[in-house]
């Protein structure tokens, strides 16, 4: 059974589950592994293996950081899960917003992923 509160205010978000099998908790979509997964995923579980070869506009981060403030994350960052690992590619600005305002977690839209489709993402 997963459980999600949603404080009135919009400056934070919990979320808490409990499962026999140690899923994550699901926004949303099923968890029979068919299509994407919308779930909020810890940012240390998430890998960003371009963040060192990008840099970020950082007056968009910080506009990011207002707005994401105010009225919390809009868009999902996509996410593949490749054995077990969460590799981000997109919602740079997303994610370092994220981090910057101290959050723990991020609504990640999962898909499943190969070996060979992260090898691809990493052209």
């Amino acid at each position: 059974m997963a459980m999600m509160r949603l404080p009135i205010s919009s400056r934070s978000f919990s979320v808490s589950a409990s499962s026999s099998n140690g899923s994550l908790p699901v926004i949303g979509g099923s968890s029979g592994g068919v299509g994407p997964m919308i779930v909020e995923l810890p940012l240390e579980k998430i890998r960003r293996p371009l963040m060192r070869t990008r840099s970020n506009d950082q007056n968009k981060v910080k506009e990011l950081m207002d707005s994401i403030s105010q009225i919390g994350l809009q868009v999902p960052i996509d996410v593949i899960e490749v054995d077990g690992t969460y590799y981000g590619f997109s919602g740079c600005h997303r994610y370092e917003a994220h981090q910057k305002l101290g959050l723990p977690t991020i609504r990640c839209k999962i898909r499943k992923g190969t070996k060979e489709t992260l090898r691809h993402h990493l052209r």
